[in-house]
């Protein structure tokens, strides 16, 4: 049936060695999600009843006060920045563009404000907030948000993704404790972490993850933390919410994926490693490459390989991932450092058959040139 459907449609097949990426469909599912999804799809629902009641018992899984799932993490922050400027008000989530609502300032650090597939600041104003950038582009200090915040700020925005800037950016710590200093909410956009805990015992007020990514559920969203925000975000859903809604199979998909993941968890920084070993052996002896493991760059147990193009090759770092995207299977890889001459394997989703099928296809294109 899989090789009918690529046939079908006339579409390529694709190894993903570029992590969880929305724009390859994200995580593959496992069959107690695709169970769960075809009940849902299957059988009616009060749909209040399930978003709450689903919410409710992964909040418990969780140790938060409350929980919603949503269609994405994009969602998850357009709603959120929504809930908080509209504080629980019926009116508000039929009025959002109201003036009477004042505070709909959201400070983040300038190096936050990444492109992730859209920009940070467009999901925002889609909530109705206004963007107020602290710090600089390579520099972020508590100071720097306490600075920016006024009497019409209504949330602090933190984005915890390997997107962002690195180097000299405070804390989520840091940032939440600038906030509460202020009485205001921090909003943690975590869409592609692992940990669902840490964040909660933390106390974040308002933390946001992809169901798609780390959790390897269905497409959606997950939105957790303090109940009055969790609240506030649910009576979105009858505003700009209703164009975010997310089905049955999906709400059922995620919460069976939820529970699978904290009872698995995700592939083991050590396995990842073992399996690394040979791939990046067999790649570094590919004339014109070197191959070795790097780690995530957001600190994240996630090992990858790391290949560099050497300079003297015939063949540059970008020419060698539109080869490797322009084959079928397509392979993609990460190609943020490409600009530099280094590709990245993420083999989270790739399977000894296909790095062998990556080796085999690196050494065609730097035999070619």
């Amino acid at each position: 049936m899989s090789a009918d459907i690529y046939q079908r449609y006339h579409l390529k097949q694709v190894i993903n060695a570029s992590g969880k990426m929305t724009i390859l469909g994200v995580s593959q599912v496992s069959e107690a999600v695709l169970a769960a999804q075809q009940f849902g799809g299957t059988h009616f629902f009060e749909m209040k009843d399930l978003a709450e009641k689903t919410g409710a018992h992964i909040a418990q899984l969780l140790g938060a006060e409350g929980a919603l799932i949503v269609n994405s993490a994009s969602s998850g922050i357009a709603l959120a920045v929504a809930g908080l400027i509209g504080q629980g008000s019926q009116y508000h989530a039929y009025h959002p563009n109201d003036p009477r609502f004042t505070k709909r300032e959201v400070v983040m650090p300038k190096g936050h404000n990444v492109d992730y597939g859209a920009p940070e600041d467009v999901m925002i104003e889609l909530g109705g907030g206004q963007v107020v950038e602290a710090g600089y582009a390579n520099m972020c200090t508590p100071a720097h948000i306490d600075m920016m915040i006024t009497d019409r700020t209504v949330a602090v925005l933190y984005v915890k993704s390997h997107h962002t800037v690195q180097k000299s950016m405070l804390s989520v710590t840091e940032a939440l404790a600038v906030a509460h200093a202020h009485a205001l909410p921090l909003i943690l956009d975590a869409a592609a972490e692992e940990d669902l805990i840490k964040y909660v015992q933390m106390g974040v007020d308002i933390v946001v993850f992809s169901g798609a990514k780390a959790l390897e559920g269905p497409a959606s969203g997950l939105v957790f933390g303090k109940k009055q925000y969790i609240d506030w975000i649910e009576l979105q859903t009858s505003g700009i919410g209703r164009a975010m809604k997310i089905g049955k199979d999906n709400i059922l998909g995620l919460t069976a994926a939820i529970e699978q993941y904290l009872t698995s968890g995700p592939e083991a920084g050590a396995h990842m490693l073992a399996r690394l070993d040979p791939f990046v052996t067999k790649l570094d002896e590919i004339d014109g490459l070197s191959a070795s493991v790097a780690q995530d760059g957001a600190g994240r147990e996630i090992y990858r390989a790391s290949v560099r193009v050497d300079a003297q090759a015939p063949v540059t770092a970008k020419a060698v991932t539109a080869a490797l995207k322009a084959g079928d299977p397509a392979i993609y890889t990460r190609e943020y450092r490409a600009n530099e001459g280094i590709i990245e394997f993420d083999i989270r989703a790739v399977d000894e058959r296909e790095m062998a099928q990556i080796v085999e296809r690196l050494k065609t294109i730097m035999e070619a040139k």
